[in-house]
């Protein structure tokens, strides 16, 4: 009886698993990656981005997509050129604008919302993006990045040709910021212009020097034009050395162009302009401490009248992410990360309680209303579902799903829904993890664990889904992936996030490693088999384990700073160390030793695949360098992974199946992953 009943449990194990696929990196690949949402004015389609992998070709095409607002089939609109981008309604809702490759650059287009009738706008040598519709659907506005000293096209051209044209091409620099994320800044700024619908000459509303919108800190948009089409309402930071600045304000301009006028005056940052539709507000998001790129986001408004700034959210402990008004300009719907989900919330524009519309274990996003202020439209994501677009009234309630490209895909694999736990640190904080339990688990099994540390270090994990570290790959192979949200995560209050500051190897680990010890008592849980990765600060965290415990068998370290020093002498956004280390090394030396993983080099044992992009101008391919070099040297068995054509993250589809396919391979060198139940009931 005992034998045909485990005969029973086995076969029923099996077919469970052949019913389901493991969910790995090919099939991430497939996924259609849904984005950038827009309602048309009179409410009837949603368009929308979709990204494809082409894995063979090594490329993300992108093409535009539109779907009807009470239901329906989604259908793609776009087919020409590799990417079509940024659509934007006209306010008819007619046309839509867009960015497209189609003619061999990045230049501007309008089409008809089935995709017919495609009209090239702009013809820049210096190329286009970022398109919006002006109010009164006489102009677009876009950005391009100019040779500032250029006052026409022609000028821009005949620069750009003899740059391209010269037999050698060095580098020369006077001022700091001279490089950024994967590419070194040249001469040319990024300006905003302005260009009638029919086509003709472009006038730039933005002249000068100083890049509009600015070099960085940009938000869901950070420029944005009155109703009446006669303003533009841009970002800019004009402090002398950006470098070290998070101080970006808000300007205005006349859409027939003139000089500038700052309206914000702000120490810190002000981004993301929008204006009320009865133009008498811009609503924004703020910061209030000066060079802390990781201060609370507060939703302001701005009085165009009495020029007079209101903040919203000020007893709202959480940032203000991406938000929009109401039609009739009383109300403004924005979301909010609270606890591993971002939900979305609405509060009076005169002030008070703001309260949840809609929220679940997710991630809300890009919400918009119809102009009856009756339907919300909004995207949706979780640990285990990819982004799709929904329906729902903006009273909350049930809601619909407007596209569902991924359900086939999806339906052939086992894709586990994130649970939480908290545990209590060593000084009685709470920290919140999530886990994703894997393929095919089942009751009585140990599992080896590969715990993810996010980077940031201001940033959470949470209910969404990710594409380059997506647990769903690692739990497929078998793993039970734990994700903490130690000190510095986000969507637990600011105090949470400040406590990482100048503490990055302290408070942070030790609520990690009680994260660790919660699991290890867990039944499902295999001590002897526990391994961890994580990129930028979890990169960080991985060299810190390195010289502090011996408790896992194998790290992955991707763009992860080892040295602090040298650190701060060749990343760009110098405002970030400075805050979180309190100074210069040369002024303020300790923490820069004592948070240095380079410090404890004589520590190290565990296993460390160590990968890197050599584009990564944030955190520089020399901190994998100097690390692989220790490790090698202290003999510990360690590989060195580098992409010549990567930067921060590695993006290209085969550079990604070739970079989990590494990780996993590594982490299972080490843990030599359980049989299978069909293997160990033989």
């Amino acid at each position: 009886m005992q034998r045909v009943l485990l005969a029973v449990l086995v076969v029923g194990a099996v077919l469970r698993l052949e019913a389901k696929q493991a969910f790995d990196v090919h099939a991430l690949l497939q996924v259609a990656r849904i984005g950038d949402p827009q309602l048309s004015p009179d409410g009837k389609l949603v368009a929308f981005t979709v990204q494809r992998p082409d894995v063979e070709n090594n490329t993300r095409p992108t093409h535009i997509w539109i779907v009807p607002v009470e239901g329906g089939a989604p259908k793609q609109i776009t087919y020409a050129g590799t990417r079509n981008e940024r659509p934007r309604w006209s306010p008819d809702s007619k046309r839509l604008a867009f960015v497209s490759d189609r003619s061999g650059s990045s230049q501007i287009w309008i089409m008809d919302p089935d995709g017919s009738n495609a009209v090239q706008v702009t013809r820049l040598a210096t190329e286009a993006e970022g398109v919006l519709f002006s109010p009164d659907g006489k102009h677009l506005i876009f950005t391009s990045e100019v040779y500032p000293e250029c006052p026409d096209e022609a000028c821009n051209e005949k620069k750009l040709e003899a740059e391209k044209a010269a037999k050698i091409k060095p580098r020369l620099y006077t001022t700091l910021l001279y490089r950024h994320w994967n590419h070194w800044k040249t001469a040319r700024r990024r300006h905003i212009f302005v260009i009638p619908v029919t086509g003709g000459r472009s006038r730039d509303l933005t002249p000068g020097w100083r890049d509009a919108p600015p070099f960085s800190l940009g938000g869901p948009d950070d420029y944005a034009v009155s109703p009446d089409g006669q303003e533009l309402c841009f970002v800019m930071n004009s402090d002398p050395e950006p470098a070290v600045s998070t101080n970006s304000d808000l300007y205005v301009v006349p859409l027939e162009g003139g000089p500038p006028q700052r309206i914000t005056a702000n120490v810190a940052a002000d981004n993301s302009p929008l204006y009320s539709p009865d133009g008498k507000y811009i609503a924004y998001r703020t910061q209030v401490r000066a060079g802390y790129e990781s201060d609370r986001w507060r939703l302001a408004v701005f009085d165009r009248t009495t020029r007079e700034t209101k903040i919203l959210t000020e007893g709202l402990d959480r940032w203000v992410g991406s938000f929009t008004w109401s039609p009739d300009s009383s109300r403004i719907f924005f979301t909010v990360e609270d606890r591993g989900r971002q939900v979305i919330q609405m509060i009076p524009a005169s002030g008070g309680g703001a309260r949840i519309v809609a929220s679940g274990p997710s991630h809300l996003d890009d919400v918009q209303l119809t102009a009856d202020a009756k339907t919300m439209i909004y995207t949706e994501q979780s640990a285990s579902r990819p982004v799709e677009i929904y329906r729902a009234a903006s009273t909350g309630g049930p809601a619909v799903a407007l596209t569902r490209l991924n359900d086939d895909l999806l339906s052939r694999y086992q894709l586990t829904a994130a649970e939480e736990f908290w545990v209590e640190a060593a000084d009685g904080a709470r920290v919140h993890s999530l886990l994703v339990k894997p393929y095919g688990f089942e009751t009585g099994r140990k599992y080896p664990v590969l715990f993810l540390i996010h980077g940031g270090p201001q940033s959470a994990w949470g209910y969404s889904w990710s594409y380059r570290w997506n647990a769903q790959v690692f739990a497929g192979a078998g793993y039970a992936v734990v994700m903490p949200n130690p000190r510095g995560s986000t969507g637990y209050g600011q105090k949470f996030i400040d406590e990482i500051n100048n503490d990055w190897g302290g408070r942070v680990y030790e609520d990690i490693m009680a994260v660790v010890d919660h699991v290890a008592r867990q039944p499902w849980a295999d001590p002897d088999r526990m391994v961890a990765a994580g990129a930028s600060y979890g990169g960080y965290m991985m060299n810190w384990l390195l010289g502090r415990t011996d408790r896992f068998k194998a790290l992955v370290s991707h763009a992860g700073v080892f040295d602090l020093r040298s650190m701060f002498g060749e990343t760009e956004e110098l405002w970030f160390p400075l805050w979180e280390f309190r100074g210069t090394p040369w002024d303020n030396p300790e923490p820069y030793t004592r948070w240095s993983p380079s410090y404890y080099v004589t520590q190290f044992k565990t296993p460390t695949l160590v990968t890197h992009g050599e584009l990564d101008y944030r955190v520089p391919v020399g901190q994998a360098l100097q690390l692989f070099t220790a490790l090698q040297l202290r003999k510990v068995p360690s590989k060195l992974l580098l992409f010549p054509d990567e930067g921060h993250w590695i993006l290209k589809p085969q550079n990604s199946r070739f970079w989990y396919e590494q990780v996993l391979d590594w982490l299972g060198m080490w843990t030599q992953r359980a049989p299978s139940a069909a293997q160990e009931a033989k």
